[in-house]
């Protein structure tokens, strides 16, 4: 039975039976790893509440080569990055950023860029930075690394040269409005949002988090949302809780 030790965050977990849990870690040594923790919703569970979402810590697993799931030994938490749950738009943002994780990524498929990543976005969410921009953020650099990039430069159906006055995105990258007419789930989007996708992606992580977007921060999220959802197949799980999060914040007129 293979030892396995790790540095990971929790991307999710569901209940097994009465008292054990299937968790979900990221890690940085052995990528997308899921496992059986058992006992671990007990009152007294070993684990203690070191594997809520969003939790980063040491984890350690033995792996019986029988099965897709492990078991998990110890998993000692290192950053709880607590204030993520303690507000409905920072838990929204962050679970979208872990569910894109989740959903694009396989079993036991090491990838220390996107962990880096992964690690950075929960630290400025869990920090003073707005949930939104950390969540476009992560969303640029996200393609990025698992070699989706969308290419800015050129029409990718027609390859006519960019710009041009209505531009579209679609899968491969910007699209002109000749093609987008005639290529189905494309997304509408401004040159000035494309400018901006640009700067996010190369600039230092810091000065991303930082660089003033105006109205164009809420059309990346809505592109960028397209985006994995036409790499995924279907919307993320948690584009309703947020849609909901957005209209209980408009009917209160408060922040939820």
């Amino acid at each position: 039975m293979a030892l396995g030790k790790s540095a990971a965050v929790v991307i999710g977990s569901f209940p097994l039976g009465e008292s054990d849990q299937v968790v979900t870690f990221f890690s940085r040594e052995y990528g997308k790893v899921r496992g059986v923790a058992k006992a671990a919703r007990r009152m007294r569970s070993r684990f203690g509440g070191a594997l809520q979402l969003f939790t980063l810590g040491h984890l350690v697993f033995f792996d019986s080569g029988r099965s897709d799931l492990v078991r998990i030994d110890h998993f000692d938490a290192i950053e709880p990055f607590a204030r993520i749950r303690e507000d409905l738009e920072r838990l929204g943002q962050a679970s979208w950023i872990v569910e894109c994780v989740a959903r694009l990524t396989a079993d036991r498929d090491p990838h220390a860029a996107l962990y880096g990543l992964l690690t950075r976005s929960l630290r400025a969410a869990d920090g003073a930075s707005t949930a939104v921009r950390v969540a476009v953020c992560f969303g640029a650099r996200c393609l990025d690394t698992l070699g989706h990039r969308p290419r800015l430069d050129q029409c990718v159906a027609c390859g006519r040269a960019y710009p041009f006055a209505r531009p579209a995105l679609d899968e491969g990258g910007v699209v002109c409005e000749r093609c987008a007419a005639t290529i189905a789930g494309t997304t509408a989007v401004s040159p000035a949002a494309i400018a901006a996708l640009a700067r996010l992606r190369t600039a230092r992580w810091e000065d991303a988090l930082t660089q003033p977007l105006g109205r164009t921060e809420g059309e990346l999220k809505t592109v960028l949302e397209a985006h994995m959802m036409r790499l995924i197949g279907q919307p993320t799980r948690t584009v309703k809780f947020l849609r909901e999060v957005r209209r209980l914040s408009d009917v209160t007129g408060e922040r939820v």
